[in-house]
């Protein structure tokens, strides 16, 4: 029994779960590295600086109601975060942007991963919009073939948007010209977006995987799952509104359904399980829009599901 009368002041986490802060990405030295990545291309200049910007810092700021310590058992992992083991996470802030020059922040955030990459760390990036993922995807190249899975209320295949290529609803079609990104499988689409029947042709035409909401509903993520081939090289982008709006009703664009909670638990832990997850991102969320922080810990608990699963599967046994 602590003899204590009084306590520090409480003090929000700066970083992802208060984990080092190390931006010289020349000598990185970890297992792990958390990358915000605010900005994309916009389509306007009222989406220049819109809110999901302030995500990553929103998602960093709830995750220790994702995770209340890196002691604590986590049930839906086995244990604790890290299991006891030199496993090395960190975080290397935010990518810097400039508001005239945004095809610098994307040659900037492709830089930033590079790196990260070429130290071997496994990177986990926070956005911002969907455009965010089109940089994280070109610095990966060489490093093919990747399959590429996105959970997503919308298909992001437009080819241009208000003369942008490279803006959030272009995504899985720029993803899809790059010669390293192979199959690519499409998971909770519903409702009605931007997507039109032309660029559904288009994913069709390339063989992309599209899996419905009503589809996965019926036959569940499991048998999703089953459709991937094992041994392969993942990259898992995930837009907040493809999820259930129940657990991340922070976004610009709710639908009722969407993947939930288990299913994004089995989905990723098993790809994890299945081959090598060499990447993941969560875009799309809307701070101002949030309730009680729930879609930031929403978003923090998948990143605990990744680090947890990989860490027990051996990912960084060899580094």
């Amino acid at each position: 029994m602590t003899s204590d009368l009084t306590a520090p002041p409480k003090r929000e986490f700066q970083s992802f779960h208060d984990f080092p802060i190390v931006t010289d990405l020349d000598n990185l030295d970890a297992d792990i590295a958390i990358l915000g990545i605010p900005f994309g291309d916009p389509y306007s200049m009222g989406e220049a600086s819109n809110d999901q910007s302030n995500a990553p810092t929103h998602i960093r700021r709830y995750c220790e109601r994702a995770l209340r310590g890196l002691d604590r058992y986590d049930f839906d992992i086995g244990g604790t975060l890290l299991d006891g083991r030199d496993i090395k996470v960190v975080d290397c802030g935010d990518v810097v942007a400039e508001a005239k020059d945004v095809a610098g922040n994307h040659d900037r955030s492709e830089q930033a991963v590079r790196k990260i990459l070429a130290s071997g760390a496994l990177p986990i990036i926070l956005g911002g919009d969907h455009a965010i993922p089109i940089p994280v995807f070109r610095a990966f190249e060489g490093r093919g073939p990747i399959t590429l899975v996105q959970v997503d209320a919308h298909v992001d295949w437009r080819d241009v948007f208000h003369g942008v290529s490279f803006g959030l609803s272009s995504v899985i079609r720029r993803a899809s010209e790059m010669e390293h990104i192979e199959d690519i499988y499409q998971i909770g689409l519903r409702s009605a977006g931007s997507g039109r029947p032309e660029e559904v042709e288009a994913a069709l035409a390339y063989g992309s995987n599209l899996i419905s909401d009503m589809e996965l509903q019926e036959l569940g993520m499991n048998a999703i799952l089953d459709r991937i081939p094992d041994g392969g090289d993942y990259y898992l982008t995930i837009d907040a509104d493809g999820v259930d709006p129940t657990i991340m009703p922070a976004v610009a664009g709710p639908a009722p359904g969407g993947v939930n909670y288990s299913q994004m638990r089995t989905l990723i832990q098993g790809l994890v399980k299945k081959g090598n997850v060499v990447g993941m991102d969560i875009v799309e969320i809307t701070p101002s829009r949030d309730v009680n922080g729930i879609t930031a810990i929403t978003a923090g608990r998948f990143i605990c599901n990744l680090i947890g699963t990989a860490v027990r599967a051996g990912y960084f046994d060899k580094k």
